[in-house]
């Protein structure tokens, strides 16, 4: 009987224990769009990398045309100059490949230029976030744009207008 007394004091403890904790959502995708400032860093990013992406495809249409030219040619060239002429192909080739790293790799420019621009973004939402969350109390905030696993969740439990208006973009 005390066993059984006992299991079902830490039950009720655990049931309220839980209760007690407050959870919110917020849509991070919905209060982005929201930012004027993160918008314009998007179109910026888009447009340098639009920019950079035919610098590439410029230096990898020149070793195209260089393949192409020497294809027709190769039959009228000396050994030498086959072997020259591979060289200075396959040298293009690399240039094209380390200019799309330099800009697309994973330290490369795009990204730094992400971080410089999205960062002070992201840190105010992020502040902003947890702002609302310590003034209402609550212990946890899901973001509902990157959970696949939230399938229903309350819209009285969505703060993201709140935090829209902690980053002074009222709606």
């Amino acid at each position: 009987m005390k066993k059984i007394f006992i299991t079902l004091l830490l039950a009720v403890a655990a049931v309220v224990g839980a209760s007690a904790q407050k959870f919110a959502l917020v849509d991070m995708e919905y209060i982005l769009k929201q930012v004027p400032n993160y918008e314009m860093a998007n179109e910026q990013l888009r447009q340098l990398s639009q920019r950079w992406q035919k610098e590439v495809e410029a230096k990898s249409l020149e070793a195209d045309q260089m393949y192409k030219k020497y294809l027709a040619d190769k039959v009228f060239l000396t050994e030498e100059q086959v072997k020259a002429q591979e060289e200075a192909i396959v040298a293009k080739e690399k240039e094209a490949t380390d200019l799309r790293y330099k800009y697309f790799g994973p330290e490369g420019e795009l990204y730094k230029k992400r971080q410089t621009l999205m960062k002070p973004i992201q840190d105010d939402v992020y502040n902003a976030v947890k702002k609302v969350s310590e003034e209402r109390g609550y212990q946890c905030i899901f973001d509902r744009a990157s959970s696949a696993n939230i399938v229903y969740a309350s819209p009285r439990i969505d703060i993201s207008n709140e935090v829209l208006a902690k980053l002074g973009y009222a709606n």
